[in-house]
């Protein structure tokens, strides 16, 4: 249940993930799964500590990169760095040292080294032409730390080859292209919505002026009506007063 809803709905897995600890707190898995919820809902230290243990129960090093961004994300670049740098890393498969590089990257920019993030992000598997499922990753971090830099037509360039690989639109890689390109994207709800207000208010208008002018009408008549009036009382004066 926390696989499923954890992207969808964070807080619901982060939930679930509690009352699967109550019940099941030695199995790794389990910790795993708390982990990662508590990841997703930005609870990084509780994260961390559920890392460590699901680590210390199984010896598997995959959550490394992931405990890294922990780190990061309690504020503690330099300690996010050193992890990237340590022997574990050595015992990651192909993505894990891809993620393992992006955390170091980002370590780098929370430290406000721009040039020394985009270095590292430089990598045989940035220059590879063939796709694999970080590519699209690798890419647009390379790209936003270009611009960042304000290398702004190097950053199109692989915003534009992020686009590429991103299949599955796990980046927002072509929206970032398009605003440096300076394509505007409308609404089109939006769009509907205002015609359909403008529709309203026009109707409304017309609606006033045929009730308007069905007054004047009726003032009119009424006016008429009273003059009528008036004139049989005078004709009925006149005569009376032959008599």
């Amino acid at each position: 249940m926390v696989a499923r809803l954890i992207d969808e709905d964070p807080q619901g897995a982060y939930g679930y993930s509690k009352v699967a600890l109550r019940l099941a707190s030695r199995v790794a898995a389990v910790r795993e799964a708390a982990g990662f919820a508590a990841y997703a809902n930005q609870k990084y230290s509780e994260a961390l500590a559920e890392f460590r243990a699901a680590r210390r129960m199984t010896g598997n090093v995959d959550l490394w990169p992931v405990m890294a961004d922990c780190e990061r994300g309690l504020g503690r670049p330099e300690k996010a760095l050193d992890m990237a740098g340590a022997a574990e890393v050595h015992k990651l498969d192909k993505a894990g040292q891809v993620e393992m590089r992006l955390v170091a990257a980002g370590a780098r920019r929370d430290m406000g080294q721009l040039d020394a993030a985009i270095v590292t992000l430089q990598s045989p598997e940035l220059a590879s032409h063939s796709v694999q499922p970080w590519t699209a990753r690798l890419r647009y971090a390379y790209a936003d730390a270009l611009l960042a830099a304000e290398r702004e037509d190097e950053a199109r360039e692989w915003f534009a080859k992020a686009v590429e690989a991103d299949k599955d639109g796990s980046t927002d890689a072509s929206d970032r292209l398009a605003e440096l390109d300076g394509v505007e994207f409308v609404d089109a709800f939006d769009e509907d919505e205002n015609e359909n207000e403008n529709e309203g208010e026009g109707e409304g208008t017309v609606e006033s002026e045929r009730s308007s002018g069905v007054q004047s009408q009726e003032a009119s008549v009424e006016q008429a009506e009273d003059g009528d009036r008036d004139d049989d009382k005078n004709d009925d004066v006149n005569g009376d007063g032959k008599d």
